[in-house]
């Protein structure tokens, strides 16, 4: 078996090679924008081809595929900064878009050179096309048997909906300090959606993960496990009665409720929000802005993680921040721009949805470390209460902190036991304030099981989330009744 290019190799064979373009061509590109003086310049080179596969009404019916490429060019001095992108991959489109950038600088002279020889990047994932992973017979096949399980599940199932995607990124950023860095990237996912009635009676669920390797990972096994959690949380939710309303305590659920803390607390501590002083954690390094005990980190060096990467897209190899510890808020994530105008370390967190966006400070895998709690002695502590175990969705104001989020699975807690399940529990609160509520820690961390897409000013990138289970005291609910 020949053994795969690795990510330098191949970017310049997709992004270089086919338009005579090398290191010199580069160096001359941002060369030219050094006629003006500037602080910073780079170069974002990206090839990404996807596709997708879709099941409505028991049949596969609908595949798609997309080729995509093209070069971001950024300049910055100060606090301002020029960008131009273009879809032709050419020594005179290069040098259009430099030229076009070079007006935010001052007169003056610079130089800048592009080797190979920067920081070595991580290895968290293979440099492999996950496309090619498994034939399309397979890949329809494997959507077939997902509605094939799920409807033999429950006769309550009468609709079966799934989504298979897989994505082949290839990334290579050339900066004035002389970076020239790359990255392959695959991306797989798989989503299910079933509908179930009963009694005139209707209600969703829905599971799904995936990560950076090939469409091989979803085994049997795997494709059990998630209808299994599909279809149970919609023959729950046929059950469920109508969420109370009011202040009471919330237990939440380990893994993908970890939504709750990059929403709430996540977002706000970006480097761009605390920058401009719009967060409600700005200036705050050194005070307590969490209950003791809980610690937050964001960490883009785990294996095969969706939220993972070797680099970010600035070139600067990610890593793992502490934000939070012990309730003491320790820092922010950063790109190279806020880092520099705040005087801060970067810290591996510039991203952009493609060559055709500016990065700027985004999440990678954020979660909570473990406390020292079994969940069953949380759900016992509760006289009454909720337990959320699974989210649809939520919003966050990042100046007040201000959050709102919908529960897609809960239960009553009544006398330290899960009674009945409810519907309609919707959380509201506030940021730091929830997590100064926060009273009990689990030891159960868990990650989601890769699915989760973060919107930020109108780009999306890939992230983790995760949380072991916790205690919230005092957090308002708006329910139906």
């Amino acid at each position: 078996m020949t053994k795969p290019l690795n990510a330098l190799q191949q970017a310049k064979s997709l992004l270089l090679d086919p338009y005579s373009l090398n290191e010199s061509s580069l160096s001359k590109t941002l060369s030219e924008i050094f006629t003006h003086k500037v602080d910073y310049a780079d170069l974002y080179f990206q090839h990404t081809r996807s596709e997708s596969w879709g099941l409505e009404e028991g049949i596969v019916k609908s595949g798609s595929f997309n080729i995509s490429q093209g070069v971001g060019v950024r300049a910055i001095t100060g606090d301002k900064t020029a960008f131009a992108y273009s879809d032709d991959i050419s020594a005179k489109a290069l040098m259009n878009a430099a030229s076009t950038v070079k007006a935010i600088a001052r007169q003056g002279a610079g130089k800048a050179k592009v080797s190979d020889t920067f920081a070595e990047p991580h290895q968290l994932y293979a440099p492999i096309n996950p496309l090619g992973s498994v034939d399309t017979k397979e890949k329809v096949a494997l959507l077939e048997r997902v509605n094939e399980l799920a409807r033999a599940y429950d006769p309550a199932v009468v609709q079966v909906m799934g989504g298979l995607s897989a994505e082949y990124d290839v990334v290579m950023v050339a900066g004035s300090d002389g970076r020239l860095q790359a990255d392959v990237r695959p991306l797989v996912r798989l989503s299910i959606t079933v509908i179930a009635e009963r009694h005139g009676r209707r209600e969703v669920g829905s599971a799904g993960g995936g990560g950076r390797f090939g469409l091989n990972y979803f085994t049997e096994e795997l494709l059990q496990q998630y209808v299994h959690k599909a279809v149970n949380e919609a023959l729950t939710n046929l059950q469920a009665q109508k969420a109370p309303a009011g202040e009471m305590t919330i237990v939440l659920g380990s893994g993908w409720p970890g939504i709750l803390l990059h929403e709430a607390v996540g977002h706000g501590l970006e480097g761009d929000f605390n920058r401009k002083g719009s967060s409600v954690f700005s200036g705050r390094i050194g005070e307590r802005v969490a209950s003791k005990g809980v610690t937050v980190i964001d960490d883009g060096t785990i294996a095969d993680r969706r939220g993972s990467l070797n680099v970010d897209d600035e070139g600067n190899p990610t890593q793992r921040t502490v934000l939070i510890e012990d309730g003491i808020l320790r820092g922010y994530m950063q790109d190279s721009l806020n880092a520099r105008l705040m005087k801060m370390p970067v810290t591996g967190n510039g991203r952009r949805e493609s060559y055709a966006y500016l990065p700027m400070p985004r999440m990678t895998n954020t979660f909570m470390l473990n406390g020292d709690k079994a969940p069953e002695e949380i759900i016992a502590s509760v006289k009454k209460g909720i337990y959320a175990a699974n989210f649809s969705g939520g919003q966050v104001d990042i100046t007040s902190g201000n959050f709102v989020f919908s529960a897609s699975e809960a239960y009553m807690i009544e006398n330290g036991k899960i009674t009945y399940p409810i519907k309609g529990a919707t959380l509201i609160g506030n940021g730091p304030d929830a997590m100064n509520k926060v009273s009990m820690i689990g030891n159960d961390l868990a990650l989601d099981s890769g699915v989760g897409t973060c919107g930020k000013e109108g780009q999306g990138v890939p992230v983790g989330v995760g949380m072991p289970t916790i205690r919230l005291d005092g957090l308002t609910v708006g329910g139906t009744q």
